[in-house]
């Protein structure tokens, strides 16, 4: 499974950007996607998940209420809208999906997931 992340770039604090994650292939089964980020000098963290089959949404605490993950009707593209941007949201965005059916305990974990996309980076300025 290859991941495609997209949509980074520059914006003004206040502002919003919406990342994609595409997928290579699918499988009918359901997939959990989330979101991860890493600021340089600090490790990576949990941002967003989603499962796919039921949609069901884990969000850590710093982006509740600012961003939405989401995913498309064919359930092979995953999407996370970034609302109120704020400096600290400053990070490379990665992507990440597990095929194995995810508790929704452990869906902010890393080593939940199989595999991974290359980064994206977003950069809020002040």
């Amino acid at each position: 499974v290859q991941l495609q992340a997209s949509g980074g770039g520059l914006v003004q604090a206040g502002g919003s950007l919406r990342l994609s994650c595409a997928a290579s292939s699918r499988t009918s089964s359901g997939v959990t996607r989330g979101w991860f980020r890493q600021a340089p000098g600090k490790e990576r963290e949990f941002v967003a998940a989603i499962r796919t089959k039921d949609r069901n949404k884990v969000y850590a605490d710093s982006v509740k209420g600012r961003f939405t993950i989401s995913v498309d009707a064919a359930k092979t593209t995953v999407y996370l809208q970034m609302d109120s941007l704020k400096p600290e949201d400053s990070a490379v965005y990665y992507c990440a999906e597990d095929r194995d059916r995810t508790i929704l305990s452990a869906m902010h974990l890393a080593a939940s997931y199989n595999y991974w996309g290359q980064g994206t980076l977003v950069t809020v300025s002040s």
